[in-house]
């Protein structure tokens, strides 16, 4: 089916969706560009102007937080854009438990133990276990959901989009 064909078939607020998502997929295209950028002037500033060794800890906790932050925008694109080609009507719940642990994960590699009170590790280690113990829930139950689609008679599974 072509694209305007399909974009007929739908009703206005899915058309309103699909705007607010392109609209919002440039936007966040825009500052994985900027950040990608920042950070390729960060490492070349750190590494060939200063001269800082790229394992010395400071170094690594700056340039690994930087790309967990092209990461994560990254993912948040991805979730925007499939929404976009239909391949699902709004922003999945695990996309955004995704994103979340990433931004945890990043919190955590940039973070100063020693200036951090240790009550403060704890909260973000369990909010980081919570996050990925729901994010395994869903996905165990989206498996057998289609584990069951699967073997229901007379399901001919992918094979029909080969043929």
């Amino acid at each position: 089916m072509k694209l305007s064909e399909e974009w007929q078939l739908l009703n206005f607020y899915e058309k309103f969706e699909k705007i607010i998502c392109l609209i919002l997929s440039f936007f966040v295209a825009l500052i994985i560009v900027y950040a990608t950028y920042k950070l390729g002037y960060h490492i070349f500033e750190l590494f060939f102007k200063k001269g800082l060794d790229p394992v010395e800890h400071k170094s690594f906790k700056i340039v690994f937080g930087m790309i967990m932050v092209v990461l994560i925008a990254l993912e948040f694109k991805h979730s925007i854009v499939k929404v976009i080609v239909n391949q699902e009507s709004i922003v999945q719940v695990k996309t955004v438990l995704l994103i979340a642990i990433l931004a945890i994960s990043r919190k955590m590699i940039i973070l100063d133990i020693k200036a951090t009170p240790p009550i403060t590790i704890f909260a973000l280690a369990a909010v980081l276990l919570s996050l990925g113990l729901v994010y395994w829930l869903m996905r165990e139950r989206d498996d057998r959901m289609e584990s069951d689609i699967l073997s229901e008679p007379g399901h001919k599974g992918d094979t029909e989009k080969w043929l």
